[in-house]
């Protein structure tokens, strides 16, 4: 199967072309900067931009499936503000489902997130759920994945959490209650290789979590726990620390805004965990705290 992964050369897309290479299909990764160094070398890397349409219309020529995974970070304030969100991310999507179309591909698989919502509390939330409705409107078959937290070698989970964070006393907006279900990018990238290649996950969306439930405050004392650290975690009242997320806007030093502020109002777990549609269960997955340890 030809297969074109957008995003390609990012964190998820580096492990998922790796996952299709080894299952023998042939992949290309679009870049906006053509550069691969990170990727099999088997893999075909093509210059292109999913807010410029005129880009791309070459690479999905001769491709069977694309997986859409371009989007901006939920956990970093974007360059541009949070409207970059619905221009990446929601218009990105639909010139790529356009240029798909265009080209007579078989099917789409978009990685969205969980919550995802036309109407949700954060710019990446609504981007993300506009997107998913461009998908499910689209001449393809389509399937739809929404993971919850990502984390891995390459992934800025944890590294998120190091910058909200300090070891041995921590301020956290809500005392660190929100709570994540964090999936491992080796778990969750065999199960967007089965959705390109399987005919039973066409028309389905999947919500995607990891093992375990644990709250913001949980993964930092887990995260400094394993460099030998421990943690006493200060409460912030919500509405004192948006307040300072307000101010910390228009700072282009402060990785956080209202938007992170936002969604930590929220959590970001699955009401039923869909990885049996692919043939795991909770006890086959990787948890959080396996994967520090192994570091």
């Amino acid at each position: 199967m030809n297969v074109l992964v957008t995003g390609g050369t990012g964190f998820v897309g580096t492990h998922l072309c790796q996952e299709l290479i080894d299952r023998g299909h042939n992949v290309t990764a679009l870049s906006r900067s053509g550069s691969g160094d990170d990727l099999p070398e088997e893999v075909s890397v093509v210059t292109g931009d999913v807010t410029k349409p005129e880009t791309l219309a070459e690479p999905m020529a001769d491709q069977d499936v694309v997986v859409n995974l371009v989007a901006l970070s939920p956990l970093f304030k974007p360059k541009g503000g949070d409207q970059m969100h619905d221009r990446v991310t929601n218009q990105g999507t639909r010139n790529v489902i356009e240029a798909a179309e265009a080209a007579d591909l078989d099917a789409i698989v978009q990685m969205s997130a969980l919550g995802a919502d036309p109407e949700g509390a954060t710019a990446y939330i609504r981007a993300k759920g506009r997107a998913e409705t461009a998908v499910r409107e689209a001449d393809l078959a389509w399937t739809i994945l929404r993971p919850s937290v990502i984390f891995g070698d390459g992934g800025e989970f944890v590294r998120f959490t190091r910058v909200l964070t300090t070891p041995y006393l921590t301020a956290l907006p809500g005392g660190g209650k929100t709570r994540f279900q964090p999936i491992w990018i080796g778990d969750l990238a065999p199960m967007l290789a089965d959705a390109v290649e399987e005919q039973a996950h066409r028309g389905e969306t999947y919500d995607i979590g990891g093992p375990e439930v644990l709250s913001l405050g949980d993964i930092a004392e887990m995260v400094y726990r394993t460099e030998g650290k421990s943690l006493t975690i200060l409460p912030v009242p919500m509405p004192l620390a948006e307040i300072g997320m307000r101010l910390a806007d228009p700072l282009p030093f402060v990785p956080f805004g209202t938007d992170q502020y936002r969604s930590l109002r929220f959590d970001n777990t699955t009401a039923t965990n869909d990885v049996a549609a692919f043939g795991v269960t909770d006890g086959d997955l990787c948890t959080l705290g396996e994967y520090l340890s192994s570091k």
